[in-house]
């Protein structure tokens, strides 16, 4: 998708599509109307804002209205999409308009789409979201399907190209490009970040996620891939153990960006985990059979962790930038392990297993473990960790952990400003009894009250030293249904967060001239 900037009036702006994004104000009060809804409502004879309330578009942030223009207009189709109250307009609110946008004109084939963008107090933000919505938006994960592809492509093609229409009064500026160019970016990794977890866990093998870290080498970022004999002699029993029952080898992964300046080389590192279970059948303690439906989605975490990497090599900040996945799958069989085993951690400390199905925080705290150990700046993981953070939080926040305030708010911010929502939960000790073993140092399944705080108690233990904030995907990583930018499907949650969290960190740098 190619975008650029018009100048003039939107309604003479030649394009398949004619987008209009609008506040409820721009149609319930003539003094706030939109210059570009009324310059289109008069070109039009006046019949934009009469069929718009007929049909009830009030420009709520969930409604979308479409137009044909009889050839009044060089546009073929209005699309009005609404974007809700002006006082809560923030760029998520734009971002999700245009997912909708994108979606109505890929319905009527259209190739070409102009935007007019709203007036908003900062514009830069309303670019990049913008342009992000557009390109998540127009994403499909269609390549098992035999109807409905373009024939030489084997994809829709969708809209190609997109014409932003400034708000009156707001010149083109240099920043709206560079904006467009991050946009771009952010939004290309979030759609790699989803096909990889959207992609079948018999092709996204722990070997198949591993050669998808390896492409990134041509970025410029160092890839290192350790197999089973390499996991041993580190030591990585928890990993080791949930990974025997399967006959695919566990793959050790870690990519790291280091700057070029040798000074920028030596500072703390921000470090990456993602969980990268390539598929949870649950062990020995089996799901049920609708239970494992989704669990080729379990490696969310690894998705969002190299997706971001993918923008990290573009972004060049002056600080080291590391990722860690340990990628397995979590199998039945005569060779699995078993609830009553304990399992020695490369930190040292014991695990007695009570349930095979809480695997995944046995594989990231050996990698936290092992983050911990070059004893980097912060540490962030990523990881579908929980159902019960599912039930208190839902399919659209994400629970965030962490003792370090300063470390939790950087991220928290990072969130905000990215437009995905987080929520920070307790972490008290009060939860530890849960774990408590009595025949190990801890047990890796507690009771079920309190089952995400007890997940994020279990990996405390295993980082050291270290700011340390933990992210539970387990509802957003996919989407239920369709709804704004967003398929039904893999979200690729976490990749925008993360990128906005490496960002803020270079400009505080490149700020404080460290």
């Amino acid at each position: 998708m190619k975008f650029s900037f018009v100048d003039g009036d939107p309604a003479s702006s030649k394009a398949d599509v004619l987008v209009l994004p609008l506040f409820e104000s721009d149609l319930s009060e003539k003094k706030n109307r939109s210059a570009a809804l009324s310059a289109v409502d008069r070109a039009l004879g006046g019949i934009v804002l009469a069929a718009a309330q007929e049909e009830g578009f009030q420009g709520k942030a969930d409604q979308t209205f479409t137009l044909h223009t009889h050839g009044r207009i060089p546009a073929a189709r209005l699309v009005l999409v609404g974007l809700g109250a002006r006082a809560k307009f923030d760029p998520e609110v734009l971002r999700l308009a245009a997912g909708r946008a994108v979606k109505t004109a890929a319905k009527v084939k259209a190739k070409t789409l102009t935007f007019a963008l709203p007036p908003a107090r900062e514009m830069e933000p309303c670019v990049k979201a913008a342009v992000e919505g557009l390109l998540l938006g127009s994403y499909k994960f269609d390549r098992y399907r035999t109807v409905g592809r373009d024939a030489k492509s084997g994809r829709n093609a969708g809209v190609q190209s997109v014409s932003f229409a400034l708000p009156d009064g707001v010149a083109h500026a240099r920043a709206f490009d560079e904006m467009v160019a991050l946009g771009q970016k952010v939004a290309e990794a979030v759609n790699w970040a989803r096909n990889l977890v959207n992609e079948p866990a018999g092709v996204m093998t722990p070997q198949q996620l591993a050669a998808e870290a390896r492409s990134l080498a041509s970025l410029g970022l160092k890839v290192t891939v350790r197999g089973r004999k390499e996991i041993e002699k580190l030591r990585m029993g928890m990993f080791l153990g949930v990974a025997q029952g399967s006959v695919k080898e566990p793959q050790f992964i870690e990519v790291a960006y280091t700057p070029k300046n040798p000074k920028d080389a030596k500072k703390p590192a921000v470090a990456l985990v993602g969980k990268a279970i390539t598929f949870d059948s649950g062990g020995l303690s089996l799901k049920s059979a609708e239970g494992m439906v989704d669990m080729k989605t379990d490696m969310a975490g690894s998705a969002a962790v190299l997706g971001a990497m993918r923008v990290v090599a573009q972004l060049k900040p002056p600080f080291p930038v590391r990722a860690y996945m340990g990628a397995c799958e979590n199998m039945p069989s005569g060779h699995a392990y078993r609830p009553g085993d304990v399992l020695v951690s490369r930190l040292g400390k014991t695990v007695e297993i009570t349930n095979t199905d809480a695997e995944g925080r046995l594989v990231l705290g050996d990698m936290l473990t092992w983050a911990s150990e070059s004893k980097p700046a912060i540490i962030v993981d990523l990881a579908t960790l929980t159902g019960a953070c599912m039930i208190a939080l839902g399919h659209h926040i994400v629970g965030a952990w962490g003792e370090d305030d300063e470390a939790v708010e950087s991220v928290l911010e990072a969130a905000r400003s990215a437009g995905e929502m987080l929520w920070r939960m307790p972490l008290h000790e009060l939860q530890r009894d849960a774990l408590r073993s009595e025949v190990a140092d801890m047990k890796n399944s507690g009771e079920r009250w309190g089952g995400a705080i007890n997940a994020a108690m279990f990996l405390k233990e295993f980082v050291v030293d270290t700011p340390w904030v933990h992210l539970d995907i387990a509802g957003p990583s996919q989407s239920p249904k369709e709804r704004g930018y967003h398929q039904k499907g893999a979200t690729g949650v976490g990749v925008r967060t993360l990128v906005e969290l490496i960002r803020r960190r270079a400009a505080e740098e490149m700020q404080a001239g460290r």
